[in-house]
């Protein structure tokens, strides 16, 4: 039996045709050489055979003539000027009492004698092929490795390397030496020039390239089962889809790799445009309800908010995707999509309330996805002074990321709304369903403390305060363990009703209380800074929860005996520990800072500039103004520096107690920096006072830069420390967490 050898196909036997193999170039699995030992010899090869047409790897004629007798020469031409030895591991002709044209690493194949080969070219043979006369028949024709993969990718790597860089002059060189090259897959991937001219972005070179190529052409994939629609809306590139798309209607609606449609993709990748363009060319009969679902939980994920998608199709609100999830379980754990102080820097935080932004309540972009970010005055502000405060608005710095962060903030609201409405609209079993499969949404939003979602589903839906999930937990209590104080302000609302909730009690028998005396979850830790300050949050913790239970609660036991006072202070022992060693190793730095500069003002005080006048004593330059300027700076830098020494003494010396960490410790370390800034500050000046008295005679100009620079390190220092200052001053004197 002669088996076949898919890579062959530079020669083949009768009844082999190119119907054989699939796009690849590889044979198919249900192609076959047909031959037996009673039938091996092929037609064509008998001896003295007429000419027979076969084909090289470039689809050009190859003839083989005269097939010898046994010992007799090969003769072969070879028009399409196929490299030998491509040429040679290529062809395979094997029969009982003729020669095969055999490569020598092929030592499967048993031969007795071998013939020269005559070839009619240009080319001379390889020393190393000849011809061999087989003693025996091989059981199988030898495997051809990437020979033919090879020159494929040599032959088109010019068009390859033209369509990388957008060249799009060298590849219509190319493509006028080889027409129909615009159609041939060139890269390993199987991709033609199209593929890589969309994923390198060249929108010149794909308008070129579409012109050549017929309307089927375009809907070739890759090795993934990607056309090049479904690369371009991967790269959010919208003008080349609209260039594939004007010639072939029918490309939005083929899927790419793992059944995914091009409009998913683009949701999936966050390119709004291009979701805006192919929401509105893809015809609905492409997409069914998972395509419709799984567009909305993209949208969603990648901050775009199908609003209209929602609003045109309001059975999405109740549909759940391949993980089970209703578009109402991802926004529970996207706090990131609603209004949170904690994603606004300071000066985000003060402009963002003075940015307005129009309301939404219906979806007025096109693309259904999210409104452009359209930042109006306010509507009190009307004519000329309306005008003015737009104007004013756009010189703000940042007014267009908050405003973007305000738009978004108040889409994902009307978002919920409108999922909240449609899931209303169901009977209780099944509202019961969609919030608690697969995961509890309630739940889950508390974790994430996504208070917009829990308050729109609480004003409607008022029993959902009384939810406990599988532990005997309500959102209040969920709220404790994830320190979420937005979620747990809501107690406040709900009246008497708290000392009931507050009463329930999980499988391990811990009541409220006793949660707030387990220790926070990293990253609800490491919201501040510094080991001290997070344990100055957890005592804030406690002491609030303490506020809101009976007094009762506070000599509760859990399973184990604790009680929850007990149970703090178990869970919070390292902590102290990182937060004592925290609270000396700041001490100490700057404590040795301070004595620096303490050291310097007092000396600097004897060494007066100018000198002393040597009758009277007195300063030289007493009189002049930058000397007052000297003399009080240093003396504010000597008494500053010498406070923040006390201070920092008495934060080394003090006993860390628990209680310490939540107002004394605080509250001499806003001391301490405070004065250490002051003293820096005064410092500063002091030496810029005396750098323009020395030089105030010659260099009078020099004053200005002196000051500038003597302005860096104070502001250095303020950027470096005050964050750390304004988060101890407003935990321990502002209005609190719980506010």
């Amino acid at each position: 039996m002669l088996s076949r050898n898919p890579s062959v196909r530079s020669c083949f036997p009768a009844g082999f045709s190119n119907s054989s193999l699939d796009d690849n170039g590889q044979a198919s699995r249900n192609s076959s050489y047909g031959t037996s030992p009673a039938t091996a010899t092929p037609s064509w090869s008998q001896p003295n055979s007429s000419s027979r047409a076969c084909r090289t790897d470039d689809n050009k004629p190859l003839t083989c003539a005269q097939m010898p007798t046994s010992g007799a020469d090969l003769v072969i031409n070879n028009p399409s000027k196929l490299p030998l030895p491509e040429y040679a591991s290529a062809l395979r002709v094997s029969y009982q009492t003729h020669a095969t044209y055999h490569h020598p690493n092929n030592k499967d194949v048993n031969v007795s004698s071998a013939t020269p080969v005559q070839v009619v070219d240009k080319f001379l043979p390889d020393p190393s092929l000849a011809i061999p006369r087989p003693s025996v028949l091989p059981n199988a024709l030898p495997r051809v490795g990437s020979n033919r993969t090879s020159t494929r990718l040599t032959l088109y790597a010019p068009l390859h390397q033209a369509a990388m860089k957008g060249d799009w002059g060298k590849a219509k060189e190319f493509l006028n030496i080889h027409p129909g090259a615009a159609n041939v897959r060139i890269t390993n991937r199987l991709e033609t020039a199209l593929h890589i001219a969309v994923r390198a972005g060249h929108i010149g070179f794909v308008e070129e390239v579409v012109k050549l190529m017929s309307v089927s052409d375009l809907e070739r994939r890759d090795k993934s089962s990607n056309t090049a629609l479904f690369v371009a809306a991967a790269s959010g590139i919208t003008r080349i889809a609209e260039v594939m798309v004007k010639k072939n209607k029918l490309l939005p609606g083929l899927r790419g790799n793992k059944g995914v449609t091009p409009l998913c993709i683009a949701a999936q990748k966050g390119h709004r445009d291009m979701v805006w363009y192919l929401y509105n060319v893809t015809a609905a009969e492409y997409l069914n309800q998972e395509d419709y679902i799984g567009l909305l939980i993209a949208t969603i994920t990648t901050d775009l908010f199908a609003l209209c998608l929602i609003q045109h199709n309001p059975e999405l609100a109740i549909l759940r995707d391949s993980n089970g999830e209703t578009a109402l379980h991802v926004l529970a754990r996207k706090p990131t999509a609603f209004s949170s102080k904690n994603e606004l820097g300071i000066w985000e935080m003060f402009i963002y309330p003075w940015i307005y932004v129009e309301p939404v309540t219906k979806c007025s972009y096109p693309s259904g996805m999210s409104k452009p970010c359209h930042c109006d005055t306010n509507q009190a502000f009307i004519g000329l002074a309306g005008r003015l405060w737009h104007a004013i608005q756009k010189t703000i710095p940042g007014h267009k990321a908050v405003c973007r962060k305000k738009l978004l903030h108040m889409q994902a609201i009307v978002l919920v709304k409108l999922l909240w409405d449609q899931i209303l609209s169901l009977e209780d079993a099944q509202i019961t369903d969609i919030l608690r499969i697969p995961s509890q949404v309630l739940f889950v939003a508390a974790e994430f403390g996504v208070v917009d979602l829990i308050t729109e589903l609480f004003q409607s839906y008022p029993d959902l305060i009384w939810r406990v999930d599988e532990h005997g937990r309500s959102i209040f209590h969920m709220a404790v363990i994830h320190r979420q104080e937005k979620i747990f302000r809501l107690i406040h609302d709900i009246g008497a009703h708290k000392d009931m909730i507050a009463a329930y009690r999980d499988k391990n028998n811990h009541c409220i209380l006793h949660l707030a005396g387990k220790i926070a979850t990293p990253n609800r830790l490491n919201i501040v800074s510094g080991a001290a300050l997070q344990m100055q949050r957890e005592l804030l913790w406690f002491k609030e929860v303490e506020k809101n239970v009976q007094p009762l609660y506070k000599e509760m036991r859990d399973s184990n005996g604790r009680t929850p006072r007990m149970l703090f202070m178990e869970e919070h022992a390292k902590l102290m520990k990182e937060g004592e060693k925290w609270m000396k190793s700041t001490a100490s730095s700057c404590m040795l800072v301070a004595t620096l500069i303490t050291t310097v003002m007092f000396a600097a005080i004897f060494t007066v500039p100018g000198g002393n006048d040597n009758e009277k004593g007195t300063p030289i330059f007493l009189e002049a103004t930058s000397f007052v300027i000297f003399a009080v700076s240093d003396a504010l830098a000597l008494f500053s520096s010498v406070t923040t020494i006390l201070m920092f003494l008495s934060i080394l010396t003090s006993r860390y107690a628990e209680e310490d960490f939540l107002r004394l410790l605080p509250q001499r370390l806003i001391v301490g920096l405070t004065t250490l800034f002051l003293s820096i500050a005064a410092m500063l000046v002091a030496f810029g006072a005396t750098f323009c008295i020395v030089l105030s005679q010659r260099l009078a100009w020099i004053a200005v830069p002196v000051a500038f620079i003597a302005c860096i390190p104070v502001t250095l220092f303020a950027f470096l420390q005050f964050p750390l200052l304004l988060d101890i001053i407003q935990s321990s004197y502002g209005v609190g967490i719980f506010v």
